[in-house]
């Protein structure tokens, strides 16, 4: 298999930390988004959208949506419940990731560590971020008797929730107070085969 990835991406990150926790073996690309380099004819054909990360299989099939990516990885292992219940809840965790949670805590990551200080983008914050913290409070709630989202156990919930979540700061969220929020994230970070957002993979092709 192949990643395109972004080494910056959380939702890169989410697959480059589940195929670490699976031990799979994959060649790694890094497509500087900022360059445009997802918007290329080449690029285009793996995916139309334009977008990282896009997992080139063995077969020549490209899969794009970090989530769908990491259901297809998963699928069969430790990280996804064997019941239809735990699954269906895995998922409803990943749609919240991706519909309540990473418009507002990724997107004011990228505007901070991108964009200069007086960009037209830096508008944008006070109100996403006041909705990055309405969905930090959802997971704090959930945390508050559990362990981990799903069945008391670690699973690609966690992990789509975990990549922007520990970085939250980066974009100017407080994690401060959300006690059961950050005693999640040390859980997460304890997990075997855990690596860091920013370690560049031993496979990297560019």
């Amino acid at each position: 298999m192949h990643l395109f990835d972004y080494l910056d991406s959380g939702n890169g990150f989410k697959v480059r930390l589940l195929l670490a926790q699976l031990g799979m073996k994959y060649q790694w690309t890094n497509v500087d988004i900022d360059q445009g380099l997802t918007r290329t004819p080449e690029f285009l054909k793996r995916n139309p959208n334009g977008r990282i990360p896009t997992l080139e299989l063995d077969d020549g099939t490209n899969l794009f949506e970090s989530n769908a990516i990491m259901w297809y990885l998963a699928e069969g292992s430790r990280f996804v419940p064997a019941t239809q219940l735990g699954r269906a809840q895995v998922l409803q965790w990943m749609f919240f990731e991706q519909y309540s949670h990473e418009p507002y805590v990724a997107t004011p990551r990228y505007i901070c560590r991108h964009f200069p200080a007086d960009h037209p983008r830096r508008a944008e914050l006070p109100a996403r971020l006041e909705k990055g913290h309405a969905a930090l409070q959802v997971m704090e709630g959930h945390l508050a008797t559990r362990q981990f989202f799903v069945n008391e156990r670690y699973s690609i919930a966690d992990i789509a929730l975990y990549a922007y979540t520990h970085v939250a700061p980066d974009g100017g969220l407080d994690l401060a107070p959300y006690p059961n929020v950050r005693e999640w994230l040390k859980r997460v970070a304890a997990q075997p085969g855990y690596i860091d957002l920013l370690a560049r993979p031993v496979s990297a092709a560019a």
